[in-house]
């Protein structure tokens, strides 16, 4: 939610405050960016073969949200006594929260699919493209107006998913089909559509819950809505796990790990965790600032993924995707510029306003 409205506003301590969520957000969503998609892909390289074990990995960290919602609401009932509510989110947008949550979890099984037949480099690459399906989303959904340069940041990106998908012939992990190998491509762009749709409908969700009574949108309520979110996504594939047998197989498939069975665990619990900080940090960019930083933030990290997925998982970086990789840092590098200049040439309008109307 654009929050910039509120910042003239604001007195110098709550600037801080403010500046310092920023910073929090934007560190949890990078660590969640980098270290999520690397463990999720070090379990499917190293024997791990259950789809639906891995989406839920990438919410069942919501627990960890308890603490905070809790002291929450212990500090309400201290300051306004029995009378304090136990949830700031109001029943409507707690219903939209479980409806992302269950759209969050469909995206989270999409993605461990695809991923399981793609290298985590090429899978970071078509992941990019979610900044242009935000882009779109976000005109869409929350009104958010296209520039030149966004158009061109989108048609950069789509180039380099589409020379990516020229050149799979030597790109294929060991044991992959060239079939589940496009399955495996198809199923990662429709994971980058579905989510740059739901970062704009978390906006959205924001918005009409300030609309709502005039409730005040503060980062408690930000962290309910994604507890929700995170439960329901997690209900969803729990439910897929067990159709699937998935937590039966679990104790076997840790015995076969190629790191140990110790290190299975120790990648699940940290996959979970990681997953959870770029959840989490995703919606409360998205609070303080507005979704297409969320969607270009996403977008910044892909060259971390790219470099950590070659030393730690020793994947190849071949010349297509060198050219993927430049075309979506160059259409984030001309969306990031006209971000800033239409930032600039704003504040050059307002201190002309401000001295057209001094005395």
């Amino acid at each position: 939610m654009d929050v910039e409205a509120r910042k003239d506003a604001a007195p110098a301590r709550g600037k801080a405050v403010h500046r310092l969520l920023v910073a929090l957000n934007c560190g949890m969503l990078a660590l969640g960016a980098v270290g999520g998609p690397l463990l999720s892909r070090l379990y499917f390289s190293k024997g791990g073969h259950r789809q639906w074990l891995s989406a839920w990995l990438e919410t069942a960290g919501w627990p960890l949200l308890l603490l905070p919602v809790a002291a929450s609401y212990a500090a309400r009932r201290a300051r306004d006594g029995r009378g304090a509510p136990a949830l700031l989110a109001p029943p409507r947008i707690l219903l939209a929260a479980a409806g992302l949550g269950v759209a969050t979890g469909v995206d989270d099984f999409i993605y461990a699919y695809g991923l399981s037949y793609l290298p985590l480099s090429t899978s970071a690459i078509l992941i990019a493209t979610q900044l242009a399906f935000t882009v779109l989303f976000a005109f869409l959904v929350v009104r958010q107006r296209l520039s030149a340069a966004t158009v061109n940041a989108v048609a950069l990106l789509t180039v380099g998913a589409v020379v990516l998908g020229l050149h799979v012939s030597g790109d294929r992990p060991r044991g992959v089909t060239r079939g589940q190998y496009w399955l495996g491509f198809a199923l990662t762009l429709g994971a980058a559509a579905l989510y740059g749709l739901v970062l704009p409908l978390v906006e959205l969700a924001y918005r009409r819950a300030a609309a709502g009574g005039g409730r005040a949108v503060t980062y408690a309520l930000v962290i309910e809505v994604q507890l929700v979110m995170g439960f329901f996504a997690t209900a969803f594939c729990t439910v897929g796990m067990i159709v699937n047998k998935d937590f039966q197989a679990i104790p076997r498939e840790a015995k076969n790990f190629e790191l140990g069975e110790a290190r299975y665990y120790t990648v699940l619990v940290w996959a979970a965790v990681l997953w959870q900080f770029f959840f989490l940090g995703t919606v409360g960019v998205i609070f303080c600032v507005h979704t297409l930083l969320a969607g270009i933030l996403i977008a910044v990290f892909i060259p971390v993924t790219e470099v950590a997925s070659v030393i730690f998982l020793h994947e190849k970086f071949s010349s297509e995707k060198g050219v993927a990789l430049v075309l979506s840092l160059w259409g984030l590098a001309s969306y990031s510029y006209g971000e800033w200049s239409e930032a600039r040439a704003k504040k050059k309008t307002a201190e002309a306003a401000a001295e057209a109307q001094a005395p």
